[in-house]
């Protein structure tokens, strides 16, 4: 994690199209490709035919460009960072993990999404799913109640996750988000800003692992608010 200064004036920079009300539908338009991508998938499915799958349902609803990669992750590779190339043939399992993460840009305005699936009955598979949801929320609430910095966000996340009995990887922590390109601004974490970030213009991710099995959770939305979640 970087410490240096950043210019909070710079980084949360927006471009000349950016629109709330189109970031949001954006969002939401994300959100349910993601839950779209996971109904898809099956016990028995090969992971390399869901990312395909998952790259044509984007394409159905117009999402062509996408900013980042498609990510649809089964099992041992539910644990790779962000980046980083899949263990080939992965096929999913009657009692597996899954999460998916899209990026997509639909018109001029850019989303990301990401969640996480569980098949069968393994419980530890269950409470790291659900525990990456309800880390999200928690290190949310500490952004929107003490404002703190997105540095602090993720040494507090860091902290929690660890409570919980998982480590957080904190290569994927956080980024900006906007009308395209948002990297015209920030390239970087959002773990390495000094200041509070501004809610509509970040994601806060969030990928936990179990400390000693092969298999992680993934959850990402967009940084607002209590009343986006009710």
């Amino acid at each position: 994690m970087n410490t240096f200064k950043i210019d909070k004036s710079r980084v949360e920079h927006v471009g000349q199209n950016f629109n709330q009300e189109e970031m949001l539908l954006v969002r939401q338009k994300t959100i349910a490709v993601v839950q779209q991508i996971i109904a898809n998938c099956k016990p028995g499915m090969l992971e390399e035919d869901a990312v395909e799958m998952a790259r044509d349902l984007l394409a159905e609803y117009r999402m062509l460009r996408g900013w980042h990669e498609v990510y649809v992750r089964f099992g041992q590779n539910t644990t790779k960072t962000y980046g980083m190339d899949s263990e080939p043939n992965v096929i999913l399992g009657e009692n597996d993990i899954m999460f998916v993460d899209i990026g997509p840009v639909f018109q001029k305005w850019e989303g990301d999404a990401g969640d996480t699936f569980v098949f069968g009955n393994d419980a530890d598979m269950h409470q790291c799913a659900s525990d990456a949801r309800k880390l999200f929320h928690i290190v949310r609430k500490k952004w929107e109640i003490d404002r703190s910095t997105g540095q602090e966000l993720y040494r507090f996340a860091e902290q929690e996750a660890e409570k919980m009995g998982w480590l957080l990887n904190m290569d994927w922590a956080g980024h900006r988000i906007s009308d395209f390109p948002h990297a015209i601004a920030y390239e970087g974490l959002m773990a390495d800003v000094d200041f509070c970030p501004s809610a509509l213009l970040w994601i806060l991710e969030i990928h936990i692992r179990h400390p000693q099995k092969p298999f992680g959770a993934f959850y990402e939305d967009m940084l607002l608010p209590d009343h986006y979640f009710d």
